[in-house]
């Protein structure tokens, strides 16, 4: 369990940017705590903060979708960094509003702008980690996000009712404006992180199943379907938590409070837990997150008293907390680098509609069928879409591979790179065969084709700028690879590499070389190190 953990903290950027949102999260619940408080104080009115709470959740449902598009078509680092300043903007302009009394009419408005600029932060943070960690720690990475965010969940409202009670309001909104400014720092010290682009001009016999739009539908299926069955239920349980407490346990006010802590518990517990478990295989923490989501919801119907009420909740909810680490995860795998912030953009839009959907629908559900039943139908559901999603995930594979193009996946210089990434990339080689003698590519030639020898012999020899003989700078053979160097670099071919046996080849067009190695940190660098080997032994 701690292995998973460690590894990530060698990463020292991505170790930064966690950290860095973490003290965010905390400075969100500061202000969630304070703008509630605000409105209430100001109108008294429980109506209003109903309306104020659903007006937050409309920016999510109309702009998710065009910050997927901002987010594949700008540096995602950037995005966040401009998203993270207006938003600490923001929180200075509410502390100035709250000190000079102004009226909670503004308060609202700008509090619902702020949310406008969070729909991007969704999408873009989980575009972004792909590009800074590799294939074995991208589970760890979002299981160690939403630890953090759920230990935030514990941390923050607790500091709020401190720090309110003896700075005042507008404390609270300062804060929040400084753990912004922390992150905007941390975000200008990471790489860019600029989307690959998809090909319009790729063969279309050749296309990996996830290269378009229409062909997300089949791989998004099984994502959609877990994320849509998590989010009602979240919604409708977070509803019902103040109905479980005061009407069905007698635990009044401070039963809610601690079913709440429960909840932090939970998922703070099943984050840190699923670290281990998301490093593998998704499909045993798939299953395992939807039985133990609807056996906490089942058991929490049954609960007549607060501990076993508490236990099955915490239960239920690290179960719905590790489907969403899984449902993230895969997603990430799935989609290409392209593709992926308008995916998310879609999954977050459709999260927040049936989020607010249970929210609405549940208490209705549970004065007509009763609670017991709302919670076992719920608990069902969640263990039935796992898998569903499971089975659906499954029959979305890429097709089989042939076993030239499968040796490929098995190259040490591809280690590390989505596992589902490479299948798609090792569909998009066509065989190329050569002859003894064959110039395949020539020294200051347009780089357009990236290789990997199937068979054969081939010599990499280079001109001077001087013109003098070629150099022999290596020799090729079964499984090494040429032709990267023009890609990365955006430039001529460097060497010339000619065929010295009868020999075949597997050709990647450069759109579809640069989408792999746009895929997942540390081939560019893997590649380069290869190019400049073979010139300090020439």
């Amino acid at each position: 369990m701690f292995t998973a953990y460690r590894q990530l903290l060698r990463n020292r950027d991505l170790a930064r940017l966690l950290f860095g949102e973490f003290v965010s999260g905390i400075g969100d619940w500061l202000y969630l705590v304070a703008i509630l408080i605000v409105i209430y104080a100001e109108t008294r009115s429980p109506v209003l903060l109903g309306i104020v709470g659903a007006a937050r959740i409309l920016p999510y449902v109309i702009l998710s979708v065009p910050a997927g598009f901002v987010v594949d078509h700008f540096d995602r680092r950037m995005v966040l960094l401009v998203t993270d300043i207006a938003r600490g903007v923001l929180m200075l302009l509410l502390a100035g509003l709250v000190v000079i009394d102004a009226p909670v009419l503004y308060v609202v408005a700008i509090s619902i702008l702020a949310a406008c600029f969070s729909t991007f932060f969704g999408p873009a943070l989980a575009a972004l980690l792909p590009s800074l960690v590799d294939e074995s720690e991208l589970g760890p990475a979002n299981s160690a996000w939403a630890t953090l965010d759920n230990l935030a969940f514990i941390v923050g409202p607790a500091l709020a009712a401190v720090l309110i009670t003896v700075g005042g309001l507008a404390i609270a909104f300062l804060l929040n404006a400084v753990s912004f400014a922390f992150v905007a720092v941390i975000l200008s010290r990471l790489p860019r992180a600029v989307p690959a682009s998809v090909s319009d001009d790729t063969e279309p016999d050749r296309l990996s199943p996830v290269t378009g739009w229409r062909d997300l539908v089949g791989p998004l299926a099984g994502p959609f379907l877990l994320d849509s069955v998590t989010s009602v239920v979240g919604g409708g349980l977070g509803v019902l938590t103040v109905v479980i407490a005061i009407d069905v346990l007698g635990a009044g006010e401070a039963g809610t409070g601690l079913l709440n802590a429960a909840t932090g518990i939970g998922g703070v517990l099943a984050g840190f837990a699923a670290g281990s478990l998301v490093a593998r295989r998704l499909s045993v923490p798939l299953l395992i997150g939807g039985l133990a989501g609807g056996i906490g919801l089942i058991w929490l119907g049954f609960s007549n008293s607060l501990v076993p009420a508490m236990i099955a909740i915490g239960v239920g909810v690290a179960g719905g907390l590790l489907l969403d680490v899984v449902n993230t995860t895969l997603i990430q795998r799935i989609v290409p680098d392209a593709l992926r912030g308008r995916a998310l953009g879609v999954i977050q839009m459709t999260s927040a509609l049936f989020y607010a959907s249970g929210s609405l629908a549940f208490p209705l559900l549970a004065t007509t069928f009763g609670l017991t039943p709302l919670l076992i139908g719920s608990g069902m559901a969640t263990a039935i879409a796992a898998v569903g999603a499971l089975w659906l995930s499954t029959r979305a594979r890429p097709e089989a591979i042939d076993l030239e193009r499968r040796r490929i996946l098995e190259l040490p210089i591809f280690a590390g790179l989505p596992s589902n990434r490479l299948e798609a990339a090792t569909q998009a080689f066509s065989p190329v065969e050569v002859g003894a003698g064959e110039v395949v590519v020539r020294q200051g030639e347009p780089a357009d084709r990236f290789y990997v020898i199937s068979a054969g012999s081939f010599a990499v020899t280079q001109v001077s700028a001087k013109g003098s003989d070629p150099v022999a700078l290596r020799q090729l053979g079964i499984d090494d690879v040429f032709g990267e160097i023009g890609l990365l670099q955006h430039s001529p071919r460097t060497a010339t590499v000619t065929a010295e046996t009868d020999g075949r080849l597997l050709a990647l067009g450069g759109d579809r070389f640069l989408e792999l190695v746009g895929s997942g940190p540390g081939l560019s660098s893997r590649l380069l190190d290869l190019y400049r080997g073979a010139l300090t032994r020439a």
